[in-house]
């Protein structure tokens, strides 16, 4: 009789590339993202690596203790959509230590998300058209910039986007770790870089007292917590969901606003289920058996810790770096992102001109009481999403009495 409990040949090689894989793919294709909206919302580059270094350590060792205690797949990830907000939000009036009183502020959130039902419910509640387009619309001066860049420095610029679209095309897994290290390569030859750059790039963690304030707590706070759980939470769940695993929800909550809430004093602005990497550790490239997929997302999750380490020197290369060609690879990373957001705003057409409002608004980048655009991009669109579900009065005219 042959033993059933041994694994196939290759499944733990299997495991384990799958699970750095899922890592080396998260990090490399948004950490360019992440450092450019910390350093928006004011942080120095210290402060900058050490939030990149938080939120590693965060989802690592929250992916590891989550799928160890649930034996699911459980992927963790920094929230890019919100490092995107925070590009488009720009610096608050006090500084970067108002932004990280924001990101607590959005953590509470998302606790309050797991522990609350009611809570939870009317955050659900919000139409996914508007999500999606309040989403779009804060992405879109980002993937904007990958052209930007042509225009500017076609030199330098063509050769990562063609690597981008030639990568996309024959290995979409790998387009944007490509596009990196095309990126690298390009300012490693063609810009100067100082020397001694990257002496003393350990990371170190960077410890800020938060500053609250209403103002954050509206243009920022409010606005990343919704973008976590409508560009990442949820689409992460339906990632588990479409793969067969049922995961609670409380626990998942609970536990990622916990660990964005540690890293937060950090610079560390959110840590949530993984949208698009969680498909690798969940589907079948990770395992034939279902229920040793955990094993691949314990195993990214120790990754991510490691990789940690040189946030700092990814923080020193991107200062020394041309800020464009950092914003264009970023940019090229989140066109997906971008036609997901769009493609789920104007799915509907009796919802159409609200998410239309609601993006452009957003994308126009207006501020009213020191409140961003994406804030008023959802009241805008929601407003007139009320007023086309409102009964029409139909009046009876005497043609007579005209």
């Amino acid at each position: 009789m042959t033993d059933q409990t041994t694994e196939p040949p290759g499944s733990a090689l299997q495991l384990l590339s799958v699970g750095l894989l899922t890592a080396t793919v998260g990090f490399a294709s948004a950490f360019t993202i992440v450092l450019q909206g910390l350093a928006s919302a004011g942080a120095s580059p210290a402060e900058a690596a050490s939030g990149l270094l938080a939120l590693c350590i965060a989802q690592g060792l929250v992916a590891i203790w989550l799928s160890v205690r649930m034996r699911m797949p459980i992927s963790i990830a920094w929230s890019t959509p919100g490092a995107v907000l925070l590009i488009a939000t720009g610096m608050p009036d006090g500084g970067f230590p108002e932004a990280v009183g924001a990101f607590l502020i959005s953590a509470i959130l998302v606790v309050a998300a797991g522990l609350w039902k009611p809570f939870a419910r009317a955050v659900s509640s919000i139409p996914p058209a508007l999500s999606s387009a309040m989403l779009a619309g804060v992405l879109l001066d980002l993937c904007l910039a990958p052209m930007r860049a042509v225009g500017a420095m076609p030199e330098l610029a063509l050769p990562i986007v063609l690597a981008w679209a030639i990568s996309w095309r024959y290995a979409r897994s790998y387009a944007v770790p490509i596009a990196v290290l095309v990126t690298v390569g390009v300012i490693a030859f063609a810009t100067e870089i100082p020397e001694g750059i990257l002496k003393g790039s350990w990371p170190t963690p960077v410890l800020v007292t938060p500053i609250f304030s209403v103002d954050a707590a509206i243009g920022i706070a409010l606005p990343l917590f919704i973008v976590t759980m409508a560009a990442q939470n949820l689409p992460g769940l339906a990632v588990m969901n479409a793969n067969g695993y049922q995961p609670p929800v409380r626990p998942i909550f609970v536990a990622t606003g916990l660990a964005s809430a540690a890293g937060a004093p950090f610079g560390g602005h959110a840590v949530n289920l993984a949208a698009i990497t969680a498909a690798l550790c969940a589907g079948p490239d990770a395992h034939p058996d279902p229920s040793r997929r955990w094993i691949a997302s314990t195993i990214a999750g120790a990754a991510y810790v490691v990789i940690g380490l040189f946030a700092g020197v990814a923080a020193a290369f991107v200062t020394a770096s041309p800020p464009l060609l950092i914003q264009a690879v970023a940019g090229l990373a989140l066109f997906g992102s971008l036609g997901a957001a769009a493609a789920g705003a104007f799915v509907r057409e009796e919802d159409r001109l609200p998410a239309v409002l609601t993006f452009v608004t957003t994308a126009s980048g207006l501020s009213f009481f020191g409140i961003g655009a994406a804030f008023w991009g959802l009241i805008a669109g929601g407003i007139l999403l009320l007023l086309s579900r409102v009964r029409r009065p139909i009046w009876k005219f005497d043609e007579r009495t005209r």
